[in-house]
């Protein structure tokens, strides 16, 4: 059985940490269980819990009011943050992103 990668592993865990977030592992995610994954698992994203911050993430990944977070809503929120962490962290190194987020 071969090792998985760095990456491979952080698919996991992304896909790991979003499920076991639904109290009745239910396919999406509702509003307080995604926001009890966020203030553990990237707590610098919404700190101090502000609702107003919160609501515009949800309206960034394209959640509807009284809609659930399904798992693509939440790579939506993962594309942009990458994207906006490689860009901070770019000025420590010489790389550069060219990526396109459609």
């Amino acid at each position: 059985m071969s090792q998985n990668s760095d990456l491979e592993m952080a698919i996991n865990t992304l896909v790991t940490q979003f499920h076991s977030a639904s109290a009745d592992k239910a396919p999406t995610l509702k509003t307080d269980e995604f926001k009890g994954l966020l203030s553990s698992q990237m707590p610098n994203l919404v700190k101090g819990g502000a609702d107003q911050g919160f609501s515009a993430i949800l309206r960034e990944m394209g959640v509807g009011d009284g809609e659930g977070i399904s798992f693509n809503h939440f790579w939506t929120l993962i594309q942009s943050v990458a994207t906006k962490q490689f860009s901070l962290l770019k000025g420590q190194t010489s790389s550069s992103c060219g990526c396109i987020l459609q």
